[in-house]
């Protein structure tokens, strides 16, 4: 989630970039296998997480309340796991900012769909090892696949409505001609 995206370290780069490397992958890897207690272990135990539904949870009891309501059942791997878009922006050599995206595949009302979001996440350093601290990640409001799942829908029932209307109509008509 945090640090350079899969990238060559040049000699001038902060070491905390690869912490915060690995920090990335072993809470990517956490994820994908479901072991929330691990992912827990690099997490801050005041964390706030924003989630695409503006669910929010706040401390390790909030957050294995949400993967044990929502993660297990809903979510079901990364298309793109969680990457940077630059290197995490370090302040005073105990916390860091990082931005980019991830493509999440999940399973809502029986079908596989694939959201591509956006997120944020602040890190901060405590005795010697880094933390997510907040994470808040988020959808186009405007461009998803359940707004374009819910436009077809919108437009099947439509069509049918006006089938449906025709054919009522016809019938009426050779009604009242009888």
């Amino acid at each position: 989630m945090f640090a350079g995206a899969w990238q060559n370290v040049s000699a001038a780069e902060d070491a905390a970039h690869n912490e915060l490397r690995a920090l990335r992958t072993e809470v990517i890897e956490a994820i994908t296998k479901g072991d929330f207690d691990s992912v827990l272990r690099h997490v801050h135990t005041n964390v706030v997480i924003t989630w695409q539904n503006n669910e929010v949870c706040r401390g390790h009891k909030g957050l294995l309340d949400f993967f044990n309501r929502m993660g297990k059942d809903a979510f079901k791997g990364y298309k793109v796991p969680p990457t940077p878009d630059e290197l995490t922006i370090l302040d005073g050599g105990d916390t860091g900012i990082s931005f980019g995206h991830t493509v999440a595949r999940y399973t809502i009302v029986g079908k596989t769909i694939e959201m591509t979001s956006r997120w944020t996440a602040t890190l901060v350093k405590e005795n010697g090892h880094w933390l997510l601290a907040s994470y808040h990640v988020s959808a186009n409001l405007l461009n998803n696949p359940l707004l374009n799942a819910a436009k077809s829908g919108l437009y099947l029932a439509a069509g049918v409505a006006l089938v449906a209307g025709l054919v009522i109509g016809l019938l009426l008509g050779k009604r009242k001609k009888a």
